[in-house]
């Protein structure tokens, strides 16, 4: 089912009146409970589009619109209160915090409900625990934040996201600065908290081979085009050839794997 919806979108820039368009004629939408994952080489845009889904930045042109609410809602008509119970965001920023446990941070994802100094009563509790459940770090309460490896913590900012108890969930580069177990990991944590608690999660990644094999769907941003579809969709059009295969790098398009030449 539909949750975001892009209509004709152009993502940019205002510079000292002028207009730098990063992308245009965006059309395209997220669904409920897949994992959606956006790539593209580096300066392509998809951070400017990250920030722009995120209404942390406006649109040039056209809307972006959440299906989710009744009626369906664009992003420029909803209150600051309103996108906080929609959309949760995991940045690629390690959260810079000093003494305090993870059930405090992720605690902190409870509020656009109680406000930011708010107190958490036991229905609260309950969230936080059921989303450090859901994210199966039970092991690591009563822990400090800044003893945690960064696997770990990018586990507690997940939980933190569930705790909001949003419908949209989006994070950017979630395993950047992770080491391969870990990325794989937290790719198939992601894509299992779609599925099963029908999230609709969409990140954007240069782990390449891992989204072929875990993305439901890929968001490919090119110059001038975004390419979506299942990886072997993309693959069967061309798009994914396009960008992946340089000197020494080969795409097979039938197994979705990446060969590097000697």
């Amino acid at each position: 089912m539909e949750s975001v919806v892009l209509h004709n979108l152009s993502i940019g820039y205002l510079t000292k009146g002028n207009e730098k368009v990063v992308a245009s004629g965006l059309n395209a939408t997220i669904n409920n409970g897949e994992l959606t994952c956006l790539l593209g080489r580096n300066g392509i845009g998809k951070s400017t589009l990250l920030r722009t889904l995120s209404a942390f930045q406006p649109a040039l042109e056209g809307e972006i619109v959440i299906s989710s609410t009744q009626p369906p809602s664009p992003i420029t008509s909803l209150t600051d209160k309103q996108l906080s119970r929609l959309i949760g965001i995991v940045l690629t920023e390690k959260p810079d915090v000093q003494n305090m446990i993870i059930e405090e941070l992720v605690g902190m994802g409870r509020s656009p409900y109680t406000g930011f100094w708010g107190t958490l009563d036991d229905e609260d509790k309950k969230i936080v625990g059921e989303a450090i459940r859901l994210v199966g770090i039970e092991n690591l309460q009563g822990r400090m934040v800044h003893t945690l490896s960064d696997g770990e913590r990018q586990k507690v900012m997940i939980a933190k996201a569930l705790a909001q108890q949003t419908p949209i969930i989006y994070l950017d580069e979630p395993t950047a600065f992770l080491d391969f177990p870990s990325k794989v990991e937290t790719m198939q944590l992601l894509r299992r908290l779609a599925l099963e608690e029908q999230k609709t999660i969409f990140l954007s990644t240069h782990d390449v081979e891992l989204s072929l094999q875990l993305a439901d769907k890929i968001w490919l941003m090119e110059p001038g085009h975004l390419s979506v579809g299942t990886p072997r969709q993309l693959a069967d059009e061309g798009a994914l050839s396009r960008f992946i295969e340089h000197d020494g790098i080969t795409f097979d398009k039938e197994s979705l794997t990446i060969h590097i030449t000697k």
